[in-house]
């Protein structure tokens, strides 16, 4: 098995800051969890209870070979308001793929675009990537608004590529951006 990725450190993105995660965020992300659009499209462990909870967030604030994950708080409150992590890390071929939540509450404040921006330019700048993809769930498009937002290309749909929480397969639509790509404007709210 390849190394550990480097650990997550702390990544400042305006009102938001990118962190390792706690064993004390795990009450928080039960119940990010259970809300019903994050469990349908982000939730594939079915996060239902405190312990559940608990072993997500050690899976996470784990080191791995292949994943980096943050979580990603109110710089000013330290509330946790999401999370972003890149997966499927392959310095080899020299790509990864990101995913993201956002609680409710943090939904069109921004959050997501600021958190898969900052995540995306950390592996920019440390790992040996290139190309990161974002898939998403054709009928989820706020997941594209973000992709967008967060300097992604959209490159097409992968015909029901996925099968979701609910158990039906969904078409994804998938979004890619490259180290060489312009660095998004980010400086508007949502």
């Amino acid at each position: 098995m390849p190394d550990a990725l480097p650990a997550p450190p702390e990544v400042p993105a305006g009102p938001v800051l990118l962190r390792p995660w706690r064993p004390g965020d795990a009450p928080a992300v039960r119940v990010a969890l259970t809300d019903p659009a994050t469990d349908l499209f982000s939730n594939p462990g079915r996060v239902a209870t405190d312990e559940d909870a608990a072993e997500w967030v050690a899976r996470r604030a784990g080191r791995s070979a292949t994943t980096a994950a943050w979580a990603v708080v109110d710089a000013a409150t330290g509330e946790l308001v999401g999370s972003v992590a890149l997966h499927a890390v392959d310095p080899v071929q020299g790509d990864a793929a990101v995913g993201y939540w956002t609680v409710p509450a943090a939904r069109g404040r921004g959050v997501a675009p600021r958190a898969v921006d900052a995540a995306v330019r950390w592996a920019f700048a440390t790992l040996s990537v290139d190309r990161v993809e974002l898939v998403h769930a054709a009928e989820n498009p706020a997941s594209g608004r973000v992709a967008e937002k967060a300097g992604f290309t959209l490159e097409g749909r992968l015909r029901r590529s996925h099968r979701y929480s609910d158990g039906v397969r969904r078409d994804e639509l998938l979004w890619a951006r490259l180290s060489d790509d312009g660095v998004p404007d980010l400086s508007t709210r949502s």
